[in-house]
């Protein structure tokens, strides 16, 4: 049997490839007649680019960007070369990530997305006509207000000043021109998060606590974000709706809450947003990965109702469904059940640690806690073939 391996990251613990690897171990363990393909895949976080680097062609672009406070941070943009000229791939978190500052030094009014235009701008400077930027969870919350003036050359704001400045009284007719120079450049947020900007839905209210803000500084966030959207609105305003004529509002499309509002800032510059899942599965062929096995094996940290939308455990099982393939998921944790997957084609959840005193020995051993849930869940699903007769 065919067994292809298509985890994301558990978040926290393990990256993709390690994931994979754990699975993949533990599964030959238990059926070493089983050929184990491995595919690790993202949910657009720390280590988006990672699993885009085995693709033919790929060359890293090493850099240095600036931190969500103002230290300098390594940097890697994924170049590649289409059919329409030279891809890049983008990873937020490397200049923004949560993973940049402990819990204690977390500030989402002075942290600034520029580290993440000043990839994007290294993209563009190396010829890219097309850059995805892989976006999950972000430390900014300054709707791609840094990232704006990193990519116009403006001045990264001080280590003290807020991230976002007064707005009102801003000359912004570097963002007009900023759009203008980036018409020829195709902008592309790949992210889980379907979050708008504002609203009680939104980026401040939802993701800003896990960023260190307290309830009076998440209403403040808020207020700074409206005042944006009301400022830019008048310099730039969203496209007409065909439909009713009306002037789209980019702050409520679906993902504009992304990173701390960097969906927005893609958005105002002419750019889309797409389910990172479909965006992966495209890059690195999962619909002839998956068509090429007989069992897929997913997984990732916790598998909760966010999962069952746009991220890797549902794309991977839609496309298992697709092509009639089974598809199993072995989580961390798991907050739903077989019958809720079963709408997104998987039809197995067997997840490392299924009760609340599991969850201790699992942080503390994941890479094999994962294998061993492995060994066991290929016991079942690929049970060893008889032996040959003797006579």
């Amino acid at each position: 049997m065919r067994v292809l391996v298509a985890p994301s990251a558990y978040r926290g613990t393990l990256t993709a490839a390690q994931a994979a690897d754990a699975i993949a171990e533990g599964w030959r363990r238990a059926a070493p007649h089983d050929e184990v393909l491995a595919l690790p895949l993202s949910d657009g976080g720390e280590g988006f680019v990672d699993v885009l680097s085995a693709l033919a062609g790929a060359r890293p672009l090493a850099t240095t960007v600036r931190g969500p406070l103002g230290d300098q941070v390594p940097g890697v943009v994924l170049l590649l070369e289409g059919p329409s000229g030279t891809i890049a791939y983008v990873e937020a978190a490397q200049a923004c990530g949560p993973a940049l500052l402990p819990a204690d030094r977390r500030d989402p009014r002075r942290a600034s997305s520029y580290g993440v235009g000043q990839l994007v701008r290294e993209s563009v400077a190396a010829g890219a006509s097309r850059v995805v930027i892989g976006v999950r969870d972000l430390l900014c919350n300054d709707g791609g207000y840094g990232f704006w003036s990193a990519l116009a050359g403006r001045p990264a704001p001080g280590t003290q000043e807020d991230a976002l400045p007064d707005v009102e009284v801003e000359d912004w007719g570097w963002l007009h021109q900023l759009r203008r120079s980036l018409v020829e450049v195709q902008l592309v947020v790949a992210t889980p998060d379907e979050l708008p900007l504002l609203g009680l839905q939104g980026t401040s209210a939802q993701q800003s606590p896990a960023r260190g803000a307290t309830p009076e500084q998440a209403q403040a966030l808020e207020g700074r974000l409206g005042a944006l959207v009301d400022a830019v609105g008048r310099v730039l305003p969203g496209p007409t709706d065909l439909l009713t004529g009306r002037r789209r509002r980019l702050d409520k499309l679906t993902g504009a809450g992304a990173g701390g509002g960097l969906g927005y800032g893609v958005l105002v510059l002419g750019g889309s947003i797409q389910p990172v899942g479909e965006t992966l599965a495209a890059a690195l062929d999962l619909d002839g990965a998956v068509a090429a096995c007989d069992l897929v094996v997913t997984g990732e940290g916790r598998l909760d109702w966010a999962s069952l939308r746009g991220r890797v455990a549902a794309v991977v099982g839609e496309t298992a469904l697709r092509h009639a393939r089974p598809a199993i998921v072995i989580p961390g944790q798991s907050l739903v059940g077989r019958r809720e997957c079963a709408a997104i084609g998987v039809t197995g959840i067997y997840p490392v640690a299924d009760t609340l005193t599991a969850v201790p020995r699992s942080m503390a051993d994941p890479a094999g806690t994962l294998s061993a849930r492995a060994t066991r869940v290929a016991r079942t699903w690929s049970p060893a073939p008889p032996s040959p007769a003797t006579g």
